[in-house]
């Protein structure tokens, strides 16, 4: 495992009583058995109540379900179980959806999260020589720059102040040859004749609290509704006509069609969290594909992948690695470094439009459907 570092000065910090240290006078302290750097949850703090309220509704191992592996699964090109042994950083790791699925496949799992999730995250995860998790922002991650083999961060750069900033925080702590997968909001029709968003800028301002309150009343009005059409006719494109209408002007999210044959009270919880989370979070970034990818391009990374899935955007790239090691791998599956193509795709032609490589898993998804309406973070 990694060793924590100091985010101010990079030194490398050691436990002492309930503290970390550095020999240049660094301290943080170490509560209920998490290193935290960070005093305030800062714009976070709905998504720390978030978490805790709803600290088992994603978890595959509660729900019986497999959307949080196929997400994380398609989002890294790879199976859970290629990762066992390489340096993972996780990067708003919230109550563990993704953190359970990394450590049980052996990966060395280093988690942060803005908020007071971690202690559900810990909870949830339990005590393993593989996981450690830490209180952090994640533009001063505690760890030294250049160590992880991939840093994954889904379901957070839009939730950011600055999400081209973020992106390249977490580009510095990933290794030469090591791999960055990152997901972000986009503009969609929905997302435009939605009349959620009028309530939204109110409701974000309130205390987070408060501001669950009046969702949880949302929820408790609008839900039963659709429940009741769940199943109506006629439909359109598989989804039921009266559901369509009743979405337009229902604040309450909703996504039965994810898990049709999952219980109502797991829908009626899913919907308090994702209903939270769409209408009270601070900010709501939304990028283009073209944006996500001049944003990796820029930073030089390679074997640039984006695609539309999940939430929005989903992307993966590669940084490049030192010519002397182009014909090193990192010892996983059969990821390969430059010159190769990263896992599930093939060397990639170029974008006859733009010049940038573009793989073959790219291209499959841009003939893909927008995919999972219900992979709320």
């Amino acid at each position: 495992m990694i060793p924590f570092a100091d985010p101010s000065t990079g030194e490398q910090l050691a436990p002492v009583d309930d503290t970390l240290e550095s020999d240049g006078g660094g301290r943080y302290p170490i509560v209920d058995g998490i290193a935290r750097f960070v005093e305030t949850e800062s714009y976070a703090a709905g998504f720390g109540l978030e978490w805790t309220l709803h600290s088992e509704t994603q978890l595959d191992s509660r729900t019986g379900r497999t959307v949080s592996r196929q997400r994380l699964e398609r989002c890294i090109g790879a199976s859970v179980s290629s990762l066992r042994g390489l340096r993972i950083l996780e990067v708003g790791c919230g109550a563990g959806r993704f953190t359970e699925l990394l450590v049980a496949g052996g990966a060395l799992v280093h988690a942060i999260d803005l908020s007071r999730a971690v202690d559900v995250n810990r909870a949830n995860i339990g005590p393993a020589p593989n996981y450690r998790v830490a209180q952090a922002d994640l533009l001063a991650a505690p760890f030294p720059d250049g160590s992880f083999d991939y840093v994954i961060c889904l379901g957070v750069l839009q939730h950011t102040p600055s999400p081209e900033e973020s992106i390249r925080a977490l580009w510095r702590k990933l290794r030469l040859g090591g791999t960055l997968v990152v997901d972000h909001y986009t503009w969609s029709l929905s997302r435009a004749t939605k009349l959620d968003s009028l309530l939204r800028p109110i409701i974000k301002r309130l205390p987070p609290p408060a501001a669950k309150s009046i969702t949880d009343f949302l929820v408790r009005i609008f839900f039963p509704l659709h429940w009741a059409v769940r199943n109506s006719r006629p439909t359109i494109g598989g989804v039921p006509l009266l559901q369509m209408m009743l979405s337009r002007v229902s604040p309450a999210s909703w996504n039965y069609r994810v898990s049709p044959h999952l219980p109502k009270h797991y829908h009626y919880e899913s919907s308090r969290l994702d209903t939270f989370d769409h209408l009270a979070d601070r900010y709501k970034r939304l990028r283009t594909r073209g944006q996500i990818r001049k944003a990796l391009a820029s930073l030089g990374a390679v074997e640039i992948e984006v695609w539309k899935g999940g939430n929005g955007i989903e992307a993966r790239c590669r940084k490049p690695a030192p010519p002397s090691s182009a014909s090193a791998s990192i010892v996983r599956g059969s990821s390969t470094h430059a010159g190769t193509s990263t896992p599930g795709s093939t060397t990639a032609p170029e974008d006859a439009r733009s010049g940038a490589r573009v793989s073959a898993t790219e291209r499959q998804h841009r003939r893909r459907p927008f995919a999972c309406r219900g992979c709320r973070d």
